[in-house]
């Protein structure tokens, strides 16, 4: 009965490593090679589970999706003999997986075969061309015309190029170092002419300004001369007119004012007698005397 237990258990694990190894199971981003001892069978692009014959046949999938693989930076000679350091990326899918088996094997084998194929028609095309033109607006053409070229050459390995595309476009760094520092100077050389022609406008601005001023200031003070003139030419004829009216009134009032202005407090004063200055003051003095 022990016996029997055992031979059935043995039967059934035999059973689920047949099983096992009949089947297999294709994701929907995969597709699969069928080989028997080596030999191509058949070639599975459908998801699901598939058959094959057990210990005998073998499987080995292949991506299905678009695969990215970045080149190493690599320097370049353009047309005007420029140095360039590109660091390129392609992106490419396996189209024939029989031919891609037999050719690479796998995608490290792809990666080995395909990147010279790229640097090698990369150089070819830059070298064609000036470094201005290839950082600037020939730079999709011409990466363009490098995928051309590279994806007929990469459909013997089995392998369809989606593109080939540069990530970076620069000097070596030694360069760079000397262009910034030219550049540097360029902008410093654009500033200080800047600065002198502010400078020019602000010195011919405030010319004009003071040329401005002046004139004002000069008509400013002929228009108050011109006025100070119509004033003394009217207080003189205001002055005529009373003294034609009554000589010696005026005469008195022109002598109060005189006193006015040179006889401050406590001024002492020496004059003859018969100085014009005391005659109304005498005048006044017996005016006085006689109202009493």
């Amino acid at each position: 009965m022990r016996k029997a237990v055992i031979s059935i258990i043995v039967a059934i694990v035999a059973a689920l490593i047949l099983l096992l190894q009949s089947v297999f199971t294709v994701d929907m981003t995969q597709q699969a090679l069928v080989l028997q001892f080596g030999r191509y069978v058949r070639t599975v692009n459908d998801p699901g589970l598939h058959y094959k014959i057990p210990f005998y046949q073998q499987v080995t999938l292949y991506e299905k999706r678009v695969l990215t693989s970045d080149v190493k930076p690599g320097e370049y000679l353009t047309l005007d003999k420029k140095r360039l350091v590109a660091d390129p990326v392609s992106r490419w899918r396996i189209a024939d997986p029989l031919q891609f088996f037999k050719t690479v094997t796998n995608e490290a084998g792809a990666l080995a075969r395909l990147e010279p194929v790229i640097l090698s028609e990369l150089r070819d095309e830059l070298a064609r061309h000036n470094f201005a033109d290839i950082i600037s607006t020939e730079r999709e053409a011409i990466m363009h015309r490098v995928s051309e070229r590279v994806r007929e050459k990469a459909l013997s390995f089995g392998i369809e190029v989606v593109d080939v595309k540069i990530k970076r476009a620069d000097l070596p760094a030694e360069v760079q170092a000397s262009v910034f520092a030219r550049m540097k100077a360029e902008r410093q050389r654009i500033a200080l002419q800047y600065r002198a022609e502010g400078a020019e406008l602000a010195a011919a601005v405030r010319a004009t300004a003071d040329k401005g001023a002046t004139i004002i200031s000069a008509e400013a003070y002929a228009q108050s001369q011109k006025l100070m003139g119509e004033g003394d030419a009217q207080a003189t004829a205001i002055y005529a007119e009373a003294f034609e009216q009554d000589a010696e009134f005026y005469g008195f009032l022109r002598t109060l004012e005189a006193y006015k202005k040179f006889l401050a407090q406590q001024t002492t004063l020496v004059m003859s007698s018969d100085s014009d200055l005391f005659r109304h003051l005498a005048s006044s003095q017996v005016l006085t005397e006689k109202g009493k």
